[in-house]
């Protein structure tokens, strides 16, 4: 299947990861240095806090929303693709307001299921699922930033833990048919070392052990939030949302799996007494 979306056809599913090559490390370069540049602008953003860092997660989501459309509508509908994102990102500044204002998280969504584009139930479930997670991350950020730096290393931990032990120690895919590339080893050492990073922060915050439990389980959502848009990007037939990162492809690309465990903190909260001060 070939595609004009931004990033590269995707190759044919196999059933084990390869053998161990120099190939497997010739994107580790790259994939470092933006995402130290990414990693410095959020923690610009979680140090400033505040209104910065509901104009950051909403400048994000409107960029990540504007992939999402390129990935299900026509060729050429570059003003379209815009206008969708611009109002992920209206919707976004709108709904800290609370109440009737969350309507406008809606906007996007409802502007992508009037236009014409494949897959749209999934396409805008996820567009609708990805701008809850934004007012979701927006109210960590207001009760404290410990509670995001938790969150954000959760899904980092997961994902060098992940990359590293599916390269080195590779095995059995996880799902072929969606994700060509996600292993179990690498799967399971992202759940270990989620449970790892909750065992540190139980000790350091003085919260209980509690975190060793529900890390894994924010990390599972977030390795669940990373191959529900491996889906979305092989129903397009692309490898990436799109080229904006060096290395790393598109925002939606980076922050899928926070999407995901954003979300799952979302509805935990709502069911657990959770600690670190994610308690409602």
């Amino acid at each position: 299947m070939t595609s004009d979306r931004p990033g590269s056809s995707l190759p044919p599913a196999n059933a084990r990861a390869p053998a161990a090559s120099a190939g497997r490390w010739g994107d580790l370069g790259a994939r470092v240095m933006s995402g130290l540049v990414l990693a410095g602008v959020g923690v610009l953003a979680v140090w400033l806090g505040g209104e910065v860092f509901v104009a950051a997660a909403a400048l994000a989501f409107a960029v990540m929303a504007w992939e999402l459309a390129a990935l299900s509508d026509a060729p050429g509908q570059v003003a379209l693709r815009l206008g969708i994102g611009a109002l992920a990102g209206v919707g976004v500044l709108v709904a800290q307001a609370g109440g009737w204002a969350m309507l406008a998280l809606g906007l996007a969504p409802l502007a992508m299921a009037a236009t014409p584009r494949r897959e749209k139930p999934l396409m805008v479930a996820y567009a609708l699922a990805m701008l809850i997670a934004s007012v979701g991350i927006v109210d960590l950020d207001r009760r404290g930033a410990v509670i995001v730096v938790w969150l954000v290393l959760i899904v980092v931990v997961s994902d060098v833990m992940g990359y590293f032990a599916g390269r080195l120690i590779g095995g059995p895919l996880f799902w072929p048919a969606i994700s060509p590339k996600k292993t179990w080893s690498g799967t399971i050492a992202g759940w270990l070392g989620a449970a790892a990073l909750g065992a540190g922060f139980a000790v350091w915050q003085g919260h209980g052990w509690g975190l060793v439990y529900i890390s894994p389980l924010v990390a599972m959502a977030g390795q669940a939030g990373d191959i529900v848009e491996s889906l979305i990007k092989r129903r397009a037939g692309v490898k990436d949302a799109s080229r904006l990162i060096p290395g790393h492809g598109g925002l939606l690309d980076r922050f899928d799996a926070l999407i995901g465990a954003t979300l799952a903190v979302q509805l935990l909260q709502m069911l657990l007494p959770l600690p670190l001060g994610l308690a409602t």
